[in-house]
């Protein structure tokens, strides 16, 4: 009898551990899609105020701080793009220990590089990868699924290193006339 006790208890646990994954991770995508629109509307800005850069002479190197920030705000916003694609393909919660692992990592770097830039956007991404962290646990008790961080490790920097290249790309592109070696000297 005591057996069985128990085994109820796990159930109810289960059931009561999968049904409050949900407003959570609809909370999470909220707070994710929040500070996209505020990284969205700092890019137009930047991308207006950048305008200027198009037209000075090389030697002139005012442009480095303002377009390393509009540089950072393109990658977060590539980066977070992918992890919202991620998050809305969420199917079940058999789905989450594959599809959560290596956005927090990817997640931890993008608040680290807004830390300064952008603090309270910062902020609000520290407390999603400790949402998401939270379900990605929770979902694998439910689950008993096993995780290699090492290789969402490799894989999240993997995937960072590919959205810098591109981001740089789009810049070198956007400004021409500039000479990025330089920029990244200082």
């Amino acid at each position: 009898m005591m057996c069985n006790s128990n085994l109820v208890r796990v159930e109810c646990v289960n059931v009561s551990q999968t049904v409050t994954i949900v407003p959570r991770l609809e909370y999470s995508s909220d707070l994710l899609n929040s500070i996209v629109d505020i990284l969205k509307r700092k890019k137009i800005e930047l991308k207006k105020l950048n305008r200027n850069f198009l037209e000075l002479d090389d030697d002139d190197h005012t442009y480095v701080k303002a377009l390393d920030f509009e540089r950072t705000i393109i990658f977060s916003l590539e980066i977070l793009s992918q992890i919202q694609k991620r998050l809305n393909s969420i199917s079940g919660i058999n789905s989450i220990p594959e599809l959560l692992p290596l956005t927090i990592p990817m997640i931890r770097t993008v608040s680290a590089q807004l830390f300064t830039l952008l603090p309270v956007c910062s902020q609000n991404l520290s407390e999603l990868s400790v949402h998401l962290g939270s379900i990605l646990f929770d979902s694998a008790i439910l689950t008993e699924a096993r995780f290699d961080f090492s290789q969402s490790n490799i894989e999240s920097s993997s995937m960072l290193n590919e959205v810098k290249l591109m981001v740089d790309s789009k810049i070198s592109k956007q400004y021409p006339n500039l000479d990025f070696s330089k920029a990244s000297n200082t």
